[in-house]
């Protein structure tokens, strides 16, 4: 049989790096050829271990194209192809044994969908070997389809009634490359053979279609959550691995049947699913939206919406009597919510980052903890605020009834829990005792928003007890062989910091602290010694917080802190950013994303504001410079000409003195004679009268 499996080895899949197909190149990747022909004898028997080298032969090997080709390469594909021309296509097609085409999500696939399988038909001929093609649908080409039965609407339709199915208005493409694909199965099946499986919605691992939900029930942002129209339809769905073992199953058994559907055993309505959802992850509470509001989501495209519109009771009978399928919720997302909610948290890595800080007063840990809540989006949990919200929220609860249902047995346990918290803060001097403290923090911990993004628990529990007895999970099996004390490990932090600091570094700091913060803070110099004093009292012993946390394995981080001119510990919250990691979130909304836009828009244009001013700044001290060195210059420039002036003057006077004895009376009278005279050539004149008067003298 091993050489039969062998011409089925190669698949290639449509887009592995979108949801639905990604899944289906997954599973497949890890699945034995012929794995779903064995009966069922565990999962192992099916899928084949990456570390196993020697049966990694007998394994699907995945090549498919991309969308995005600046992805990383996935580590289940074999090839992955981006940007290819047709041509180039379907000389990877022509390579592979089986070709998967899932147009369940986007309709721009079905055009090259009924290409790929027009091409290779007009190939079979050059076929080495036979191949199979099967095409991933969607029920929604089911979705104007009458009732099998229109006196009994609650009868499902089935695969047999495929001949009269009529898809939504939208869908109408992929309802006509359904029936080409059939159509060209039937020409000559010995070389090409060809499927459809028209998928329910899929659901899963890291969400689909209802993703939407999952993502506003786990960020808590909304009271409740939207559920769109009258949410009584019925939507048929499949756990996108489950789907994936249909195709797995086809693969391997080449079916006469050539049409499927697949859909799980689930009847829901869209309204219990997305109650479901928010039970699990989120507040509990939906509310219904129209279907015109509900084009304002803008994560949701009208395909979405048609999908979560549709009202449609379809049932598989050709799955359970043909295949040996191994269910991973057979009974539907409701059934088993669970294990699909703790799916969508793993494969988005939307874990919770739970962080305790410890220390002495004025240590900076709200601060530091007011930071880290911001940069991890975490939810900051100290005892006063959290007592502050738990009377306000039992205050507006009795409000609310206004009188009515006095009777109520949760109204009388609310009002008795207010007057117990306000009495024990009158007598306490605004401090809470331990018992009303420790239920508050606990009812805290075990919120939705705080077991879905985590939270930094400030400043508490103070001591060993506390710390026991806020922690402690009564329903936790305590096991023999391990010395470890029974905690709730969902609850129970992940990360503890010790932050400390000197007794005088921290007076210090108190003391550089305003007095109306100080007094704030109840950090008065009274007030702050004996809280202080109190903490190291409370550290001295065996018997510590951080020793509690040290017996659960919890090893606590010691931060010390010595600079008093970090005044907003920097230094401390670089440290704990670097042992905690990164986020585990959705990342900044677009809200966000535009704020922190807006904010580096505004800092660049002050930027570019300072580096004028600066410029102009620095151009007019050049200029000044410029004009007093100028100034200089033209001060020296005119001091040497009248130094060269006074030296040329100095000496012109002996010359001057020899002209005026020897030279200017002999030339002046010899002017004035020769004005008398008047000769033709005064030159001449003038040198016969110089020599006459020369040989006279």
């Amino acid at each position: 049989m091993a050489k039969e499996f062998q011409h089925s080895k190669r698949i290639f899949i449509n887009n592995i790096d979108s949801y639905s197909s990604k899944y289906i190149a997954k599973y497949l990747s890890t699945c034995a050829v012929g794995g779903s022909l064995e009966e069922d004898e565990g999962e192992e028997e099916n899928k084949v271990s990456r570390k196993d080298e020697n049966v990694e032969d007998d394994r699907f090997q995945i090549v498919g194209t991309v969308r995005n080709e600046n992805e990383k390469v996935k580590s289940f594909a074999l090839e992955e192809y981006s940007a290819l021309s047709r041509d180039e296509l379907l000389q990877r097609l022509m390579e592979c044994d089986v070709i998967v085409y899932n147009i369940s999500e986007d309709a721009e696939v079905t055009d090259e969908a009924t290409w790929a399988v027009s091409a290779l038909h007009s190939e079979m001929e050059h076929f080495r070997s036979p191949k199979m093609f099967i095409l991933v649908s969607t029920v929604m080409t089911w979705a104007m389809t009458k009732p099998a039965d229109p006196d009994d609407p609650e009868v499902p339709l089935i695969e047999d009634d495929f001949r009269r199915k009529r898809p939504h208005p939208s869908f109408k493409e992929q309802a006509s490359a359904e029936k080409l694909v059939l159509k060209l199965g039937k020409t000559k099946k010995s070389k090409l053979s060809t499927y459809v499986v028209a998928a329910g919605l899929q659901y899963g691992m890291g969400e689909g279609v209802f993703h939407y939900f999952f993502k506003a029930s786990w960020l808590g942002e909304l009271s409740s959550v939207p559920v769109f129209g009258s949410g009584a339809n019925i939507t048929p769905a499949i756990h996108v691995y489950d789907l994936a073992c249909i195709v797995q199953n086809i693969i391997d058994h080449k079916p006469k049947t050539h049409y499927f559907i697949a859909v799980d055993d689930s009847k829901n309505t869209l309204e219990d699913i997305v109650k479901a959802i928010s039970y699990v992850l989120g507040p509990e509470e939906v509310n219904k939206v129209s279907r015109d509001d509900a084009h304002l989501t803008q994560e949701l495209t009208q395909t979405d919406l048609d999908q979560l519109s549709l009202n449609l009771r379809i049932e598989p009978v050709l799955l359970r009597d043909m295949f040996n399928l191994r269910w991973v919720c057979e009974s539907g997302i409701i059934e088993n919510i669970d294990s699909v909610v703790e799916e969508y948290k793993q494969t988005r890595r939307l874990l919770p980052i739970k962080i305790c800080l410890l220390g002495p007063p004025a240590v900076g840990k709200t601060s530091v903890a007011a930071h880290l809540c911001k940069h991890y989006k975490l939810h900051h949990i100290t005892v006063k605020e959290a007592t502050e919200e738990k009377i306000k929220h039992l205050e507006e609860m009795l409000q609310q009834s206004d009188g009515e249902n006095e009777n109520d047995e949760a109204l009388k346990e609310a009002q008795e829990l207010l007057d117990s918290l306000k009495d024990s803060l009158s007598q306490r001097g605004d401090q809470l005792d331990d018992e009303n403290v420790l239920r508050i923090i606990r009812e805290k911990l075990n919120s939705k928003p705080c077991r879905n993004q985590g939270f930094v628990l400030d400043g508490y529990p103070i001591t060993y007890e506390q710390a026991k007895e806020l922690f402690f999970d009564e329903d936790m099996e305590k096991d023999p062989r391990s010395k470890l004390l029974p905690h709730n490990k969902k609850i129970i932090p992940e990360y503890i910091f010790s932050l400390d600091a000197t007794d005088e570094f921290l007076k210090e700091r108190v003391r550089n602290l305003p007095q109306s913060v100080a007094e704030e803070m109840h950090y008065t110099q009274d007030e702050f010694l004996q809280r202080l004093s109190t903490f190291r009292e409370a550290n001295t012993e065996d018997d510590t917080v951080l020793n509690y946390f040290d017996e659960l394995e919890i090893h606590p981080e010691h931060i010390e802190i010595s600079n008093i001119d970090d005044t907003e510990n920097r230094a401390v919250i670089e440290k704990i950013i670097e042992v905690v990691g990164g986020a585990m979130n959705y990342g900044p909304t677009q809200k966000e994303q535009a704020e922190e836009e807006r904010k580096r828009a505004v800092e660049r244009h002050q930027q570019l504001i300072q580096e004028a001013a600066e410029m102009e700044l620095i151009e007019a001290v050049e200029k000044a410079r410029m004009t007093v060195v100028l100034e200089e210059w033209n001060k020296n420039v005119k001091e040497v000409k009248k130094q060269e002036h006074e030296l040329l003057e100095t000496r012109s006077i002996p010359m001057r003195h020899y002209l005026m004895k020897y030279v200017i009376p002999t030339l002046t009278q010899g002017l004035l004679e020769c004005c008398k005279v008047k000769p033709e050539d005064p030159v001449d004149f003038l040198a016969e009268y110089f020599l006459r008067n020369s040989s006279e003298d």
